[in-house]
């Protein structure tokens, strides 16, 4: 088996070369022959691409790809373009992997392919969330890395030719969020697999909150309603609309959580303050989550209104 790693990135230089290093050192086994590593840069203004040419002798399984800045669906999409394996691993740019990642990913599919007769089947694999940027393989796996998605980027492998029968990922998604899950749903159409693989461990890098932080994390909540919205026109099921929180349920949960909006952004920022300063950023980012929720779920909301949908 011949395995294309498909990484799509933008401005993440730092955390990126952990995770490409990370990726040379992977242990080929009896189902991995080998491997390669395909880096879409997508319009970075960091300094990406001249870095990694620079470095080119440090990452021998690495081919760059560069694209003007069309996001991550056609950052991967072209990724799959240039890949010369016949199983796509899709990880994200701030992923950092243990050593026999990619062996997993192959046994389990392997497997797999060999239980089912057929290669409609995916593995997805394990991610753990960490702040530590020094040592991020060191993070313990928590409940809150628990996902119950059913096709998500981070860490899957899948068969190319299965991934190309599914038309890939829909470029319509420009803004943040929801393109991976989009493509799982006609995954599921087709009758794809869900191959849990917790032994193929991705550690999820993302910085500490800080405060800073707060106007970006609104803005992304928006942004997911407004492509939320754009995946529930493509599957406009009752499935899509728990996923995507588009039901009044949800609504009512998070305007009750959050007090009906005492509990906001600025209100909160006093005792976020408090948290970081006292060395609790996760505690802080879990109390935020109540009124981003509820941000994301009155802008999805009003994005429907707009559109005439109920």
């Amino acid at each position: 088996m011949f395995v294309s790693v498909v990484i799509p990135t933008y401005n993440r230089r730092p955390i990126l070369e952990k995770c490409l290093l990370a990726l040379e050192q992977q242990v080929l086994a009896s189902a991995l022959d080998s491997y390669e590593v395909v880096l879409v840069d997508d319009g970075s203004t960091d300094g990406t691409p001249n870095w990694l040419r620079g470095e080119a002798s440090r990452f021998a399984h690495v081919r760059l790809v560069e694209q003007d800045h069309g996001g991550p669906a056609e950052g991967r999409n072209r990724g799959v373009d240039h890949a010369r394996g016949d199983v796509i691993v899709f990880i994200d740019s701030d992923l950092v992997v243990t050593e026999s990642f990619l062996a997993c990913h192959a046994q389990a599919l392997r497997r797999c392919w060999q239980r089912r007769g057929d290669r409609l089947c995916f593995t997805y694999g394990a991610v753990i969330n960490t702040a530590n940027f020094e040592r991020p393989t060191t993070e313990p796996h928590k409940f809150q890395d628990l996902s119950w998605a059913y096709f998500a980027t981070g860490n899957v492998a899948i068969d190319r030719e299965v991934l190309e029968r599914s038309g890939l990922f829909d470029v319509g998604f420009r803004l943040y969020g929801w393109e991976d899950l989009e493509l799982g749903e006609r995954l599921r159409q087709m009758g794809v697999e869900l191959v849990k693989c917790p032994e193929a461990v991705g550690y999820h890098w993302h910085p500490a909150l800080r405060l800073e932080q707060v106007p970006d994390l609104v803005r992304i909540e928006q942004e997911r309603a407004k492509m939320g919205l754009v995946f529930y026109r493509k599957h406009p099921t009752r499935r899509v609309r728990y996923i995507i929180q588009f039901t009044w349920l949800h609504r009512l949960l998070w305007e009750l959580l959050t007090l009906g909006g005492l509990l906001n952004e600025r209100s909160l920022r006093p005792l976020l303050a408090r948290l970081i300063r006292n060395g609790h950023p996760g505690l802080a980012m879990e109390l935020l989550r109540l009124p981003l929720n509820r941000i994301g779920v009155r802008a999805l909301f009003k994005e429907a209104a707009l559109a005439g949908l109920r």
